[in-house]
């Protein structure tokens, strides 16, 4: 049975040299309260110390919550995350001045890792991470010169390369649910998604280790209805109570019944974005929809897809999706990333991925940071800065189509539209398509090898990947190809008939969205 005890015990349950592996989305699932704990025993102590952390997406708010507070030297030896983008500066500092030996493995994988250890397989075999970054001829995961162990080799079977992740033993796993009864028995009634709960605790357990889950509130026996229960007690070792200010829903907000699936709200209160650069994108991208496709977002640029979908009333044509779980409804954006309005099922993240690793997704918009004259696209690593890759590199690699969407430059851009023309006000400081991109979070080479649709969306153009290359096929009403695009870029696109973007994408009412995607 689960004994409920003081957060302040949590820094003495975890030895030292342990291997902790948590939950968490920004702040979604993440055990704030007891983990707050490890570094206050730590600080008093010295101990916990030389600790290993797996967590498999960005969890923080970038400054002082989440994955920070491991961020003490000593108290961590390695990270194996999906994301270190919301760690908050104390952890990048550690990573790049070699305190801590850093691992970035794709969230997919991480979510599936305690599978494999749950049911005592030796390891996680996949292709997803093939000649990316994460692919051990190239640069083998490994973030910084402290990390040196190999976590991922390259293996043949059948004729075909996979990519082979090794298990972790779980010492301890820091999970965190809404009510756990009085025998543990957790529901997860008030979170916004399930993550990999289920499967972290079956692992520690496998692992000879313990489960610590983090809950608002303790009820009675025979209150939570069976079915409700997303982490059995017989897993559960201890329960800890978290202060409403260290559970958060999202990044943002403490609780919104909407992200809980409690009531739905209407979606075409949304106020539609300005007729500016991101709208462009957004709009043109959109294009790309096609009625009852499977569809996923990635956070930044592409949250606009979602707005304009609901702004142009076809967001019930598709069923939007997030690697989190949520199916359907409305993707939320900003600090509240990983969650939707309205959505019409939320599953656990391991089936996600498996969803998405198998194929399942028909179209993907994803962030473009850099791209190359090879197609390879970069959103992990910038000046030496690792921000991690997310389930970028699952999603980008099995989707049947990819639509990388960003500005053409960055840094200072300036656009406006002018009698449906664009124009170029202040072109941006920094190149976006590369001699080279930095790290490699997509490859081009292998899209190209596997058939895959690919589209590169700025404001003012619109690419493809060819087996030749980049091409351009598409610019906006007012550019001129050789001053406004090829003279920002690094490498000659190629071009053999380029014509101009929809006209309407620069209209203030567009209102042609529903027959493009096939609605009418």
């Amino acid at each position: 049975m689960a004994r409920i005890i003081e957060a302040g015990d949590v820094g003495h349950l975890v030895k030292n040299g342990a291997t902790v592996y948590c939950t968490g989305m920004g702040l979604a699932g993440f055990a704030e309260e007891a983990v707050k704990a490890i570094r206050e025993s730590f600080n008093a102590t010295g101990h916990p110390r030389d600790l290993t952390l797996y967590h498999a997406t960005g969890v923080g708010n970038g400054k002082d919550r989440g994955v920070h507070h491991f961020a003490a030297e000593g108290l961590l030896k390695r990270i194996v995350g999906g994301h270190f983008g919301v760690g908050g500066p104390e952890l990048m500092r550690l990573i790049m001045d070699n305190k801590v030996e850093a691992y970035n493995l794709p969230q997919g994988v991480l979510v599936q890792i305690p599978k494999q250890v749950a049911g005592r397989r030796p390891g996680f075999l996949t292709k997803v991470g093939l000649e990316t970054f994460v692919d051990p001829r190239i640069e083998g995961a490994k973030v910084n010169a402290a990390a040196t162990e190999d976590l991922v080799e390259v293996v043949h079977l059948d004729g075909e390369e996979w990519l082979y992740f090794r298990n972790p033993k779980v010492d301890v796993a820091l999970l965190r649910g809404s009510y756990a009864d009085e025998n543990g028995n957790v529901s997860m009634a008030r979170e916004g998604v399930l993550l990999e709960s289920l499967s972290i605790a079956q692992a520690a357990r496998a692992s000879g280790g313990i489960v610590i889950v983090q809950v608002e509130h303790i009820v009675k026996n025979g209150t939570l209805h069976p079915k409700d229960v997303k982490i059995p007690g017989i897993l559960v070792d201890y329960i800890v109570i978290g202060r409403p200010e260290n559970h958060l829903q999202t990044m943002n907000t403490y609780f919104n019944p909407v992200y809980a699936g409690d009531i739905k709200v209407p979606t075409r209160a949304m106020a539609p974005l300005p007729l500016d650069e991101r709208k462009i994108i957004a709009r043109r991208a959109a294009m790309e929809l096609k009625s009852g496709a499977v569809v996923n977002l990635g956070i930044g640029m592409p949250e606009g897809v979602a707005s304009v979908a609901a702004e142009e009333k076809i967001e019930h044509m598709m069923a939007l999706t997030l690697e989190t779980g949520p199916i359907g409804g409305v993707p939320a954006a900003g600090f509240d990333f990983g969650h939707a309005s309205n959505a019409e099922a939320v599953v656990e993240q391991p089936a996600q991925f498996d969803f998405y690793d198998g194929g399942g997704i028909d179209v993907a918009f994803l962030g473009l940071a850099q791209t190359d004259q090879h197609g390879n696209v970069n959103v992990s690593k910038f000046s030496g800065r690792p921000v991690g890759c997310g389930g970028f590199i699952n999603i980008t690699q099995n989707a049947k189509k990819v639509v990388f969407c960003g500005t053409f430059t960055a840094g200072g851009l300036q656009v406006a539209v002018e009698d449906g023309r664009l124009k170029i006000v202040s072109e941006g400081k920094s190149r976006k398509f590369l001699d080279h991109v930095e790290q490699i979070t997509f490859s081009g080479h292998y899209a190209a090898g596997t058939g895959q649709v690919v589209l590169y969306v700025t404001e003012r153009a619109v690419f493809r990947l060819s087996p030749e290359g980049v091409e351009l096929l598409e610019v906006a009403p007012g550019i001129d190809i050789e001053r406004d695009v090829v003279a920002h870029m690094a490498f000659p696109p190629i071009m053999r008939d380029v014509q101009l973007m929809d006209a309407g994408v620069f209209q203030a009412e567009w209102g042609r969205l529903a027959e493009r995607v096939g609605g009418r």
